[in-house]
């Protein structure tokens, strides 16, 4: 129990004897825990150096009360535990800093974020300045305002003058709203080139394939966007914009339609509807409402001759729609 304290079993003993045996000497001790004399009088002497007892005359011992002598113990042993801890304290601060020095060192990929559609607009309009070569952008179905489409048309205008390619991707809803089918006609008449599919992921500007803008909140633009500069995330977003582009339907073309009637726009609806989105989720989502939604559905009910949601889905994948 105390060796904590520093004492060893035999002196722990010892001095439980001497509390027992008030004015006992080492014979009478030693006989009681029946040890050798010379023992106790090693273990006299340590609990003499922790104050456990002390001289009581003529070569004799009296044992300090428990509680205080104790007492004393424990506070000093405290005392050390508390000097530990502030020493372990001082190297884990050492290493945090130590840390923080090394973590500075690391190369970083810059990434800013802007607040607010007039800040997301100034830097567009500063990178449009310095686009040299190419612009790749994704267009969220009636995100634009015509603000922003004004804008927009300044800034490709410029770029494009400088022999800029500029291909955007728009959600195929965009042909039903007339700001910005305006507008991708008014690309397309100065040398953009567009193209449609159901579902866009999010909104996004890529300039040279060196820095790309994502909204902070796909589904609100006005809290701002994210300023990525880091070659990794970049070029990942490039591949991801190659992919959908080789999906969408060249602007002016009719939307794709397969082999069995199902358009890229009922797939995708099929698709979303099948993760478990309601009908307003997934209207907003491919830029419809909830009543097209239901329309659509009701259609495809219809053509596969079932009468629920359940067995269109069933019927939906049989015939390789999902």
């Amino acid at each position: 129990m105390l060796e904590s304290v520093g004492l060893t079993p035999q002196a722990e003993r010892v001095y439980a004897a001497m509390i027992r045996l008030p004015g006992a000497g080492v014979a009478a001790v030693a006989d009681e825990l029946e040890l050798p004399a010379a023992e106790v009088r090693d273990a006299l002497r340590l609990l003499a150096e922790r104050a456990l007892v002390v001289p009581a005359g003529e070569g004799g011992w009296r044992a300090v009360g428990p509680q205080a002598a104790l007492g004393a113990l424990l506070a000093e042993q405290e005392a050390e535990l508390a000097a530990r801890r502030e020493r372990l304290e001082a190297v884990r601060a050492w290493a945090v800093a130590l840390e923080a020095e090394h973590d500075l060192s690391r190369p970083r990929d810059e990434l800013v974020r802007l607040l607010g559609t007039a800040a997301v607009r100034e830097r567009l309009t500063a990178a449009a300045d310095g686009v040299r070569q190419e612009c790749l952008s994704f267009t969220v179905d009636r995100e634009m305002s015509p603000e922003a489409l004004a804008a927009a048309k300044v800034n490709n205008r410029q770029a494009m003058s400088r022999g800029v390619r500029m291909r955007n991707v728009y959600q195929e809803t965009v042909r039903h709203d007339p700001d910005n089918l305006a507008f991708a006609r008014w690309m397309a008449a100065h040398g953009g080139h567009s193209r449609t599919v159901p579902l866009v992921p999010f909104r996004m500007v890529i300039i040279d394939r060196a820095v790309a803008f994502l909204a902070v909140n796909p589904a609100d633009s006005r809290e701002g966007a994210l300023e990525i500069r880091s070659p990794a995330v970049v070029n990942a977003l490039c591949v991801l914009f190659e992919q959908v582009w080789e999906s969408g339907t060249p602007f002016g073309e009719p939307p794709k339609v397969a082999e069995d009637g199902l358009s890229a726009q009922d797939q995708a609806l099929l698709r979303l509807l099948d993760a478990g989105h309601t009908d307003e989720s997934a209207g907003r989502k491919l830029g419809l409402s909830a009543r097209t939604v239901r329309r659509v559905i009701a259609e495809l009910t219809d053509r596969m001759d079932v009468e629920s949601r359940f067995q269109a889905g069933a019927e939906a994948v049989r015939r390789g729609w999902l």
